[in-house]
């Protein structure tokens, strides 16, 4: 059994089971591969992938068992590059980087304009997605954080840091009945057709609990996961946008007026989360204090050696979290 092997089988795996696409992403050929899973798989005395004739069509039950070991294998080599370059060079390596539209957009840019500057040597890459595709990227060991508001909780190798609370703004084009409305109530807001994110994005679950609690069902007219296009939408009448609110820029959106709906809402919590077991490198423990001040050095050794939620829970709760 070789490393490479298991390399193989797990981009295989990842890239849909489409080994010319797994031979392109890693620069070799696609007979080599297939020829290595053979090897593999005549070795263990078991088939990893079904196949139709030359075709891999799904990942068999003992693929399966093989595939969750080999990926741990793989993320333990990947640390000890880590650690090993750490102590060769302490300011080069990568930051893989996992979030959604809103914090790349209106809460990454100066974090990441810092961190290049303080760290040129140090490739970062930033993937966007649902939080749920966020969350399996770092807990599978594809990225090193995970930055979202929902999702995050529900992956229990994950350890998850709160970075700040924020609420939500509502956007409405300028002249609009609203902005006439002096204290703005969930019945006023329902009266609109209403334009927000998809469900599962962006604290989306408190902005419905809110309407469900109250008793009101709002006619939600258009989802998008990107606020920008939800501005968009506002813009052209088709509703009242509901927005996070630092996803409202005064100078960009100088056509749109934002409303406070901070007392509509239940605040949400932005948080950053690595795969238990990571090995966090000196820039990287920067980077997270960058983006969240009271995520120190400290605090964060801390909540990695939290075995529970209640622990983590019992951590930050000595802790003042920013509001946004």
């Amino acid at each position: 059994m070789k490393l490479q092997q298991l390399r193989y089988i797990w981009e295989v795996a990842h890239h849909d089971l489409n080994v010319s696409a797994t031979a392109q992403s890693l620069y070799t050929s696609q007979p080599g591969i297939s020829k290595q899973i053979r090897l593999l798989e005549d070795e263990l005395g078991v088939e990893i992938f079904a196949r139709s004739g030359k075709h891999l069509t799904r990942v068999t039950p003992a693929g399966e068992a093989i595939l969750q070991t080999a990926g741990e294998i793989l993320r333990k080599v990947e640390s000890i590059k880590q650690v090993a370059q750490e102590f060769s060079n302490e300011k080069k390596g990568s930051l893989s980087i996992a979030t959604t539209h809103t914090q790349a957009r209106y809460a990454l840019p100066d974090v990441i304009s810092r961190f290049i500057s303080q760290y040129p040597d140090v490739s970062l890459h930033m993937h966007q997605g649902t939080p749920m595709q966020i969350s399996e990227l770092a807990a599978d060991g594809t990225v090193d954080f995970a930055i979202a508001t929902e999702a995050l909780e529900l992956f229990s190798d994950l350890v998850m840091m709160p970075c700040y609370e924020w609420n939500r703004s509502i956007v409405v084009p300028k002249g609009h009945p609203l902005t006439q409305v002096s204290e703005l109530s969930l019945e006023d807001v329902a009266k609109y057709p209403i334009v927000t994110y998809v469900f599962g994005f962006t604290g989306r679950s408190k902005l419905d609990e809110a309407f469900m609690n109250s008793g009101l069902a709002p006619k939600v007219v258009f989802t998008a996961a990107d606020a920008d296009v939800i501005k968009t939408y506002v813009r052209l009448g088709l509703g009242v946008g509901i927005v996070a609110n630092l996803a409202h820029d005064a100078v960009a959106d100088d056509d749109l007026v934002a409303l406070d709906a901070s007392h509509l809402f239940k605040p949400s919590v932005t948080k950053i989360g690595f795969r238990r077991g990571t090995f966090l490198r000196g820039f990287m423990y920067d980077f997270i204090e960058q983006f969240a001040p009271h995520l120190t050095r400290e605090v964060v050794e801390k909540a990695y050696q939290c075995s529970s939620k209640i622990e983590l829970d019992e951590l930050f709760a000595s802790i003042d979290i920013p509001r946004i």
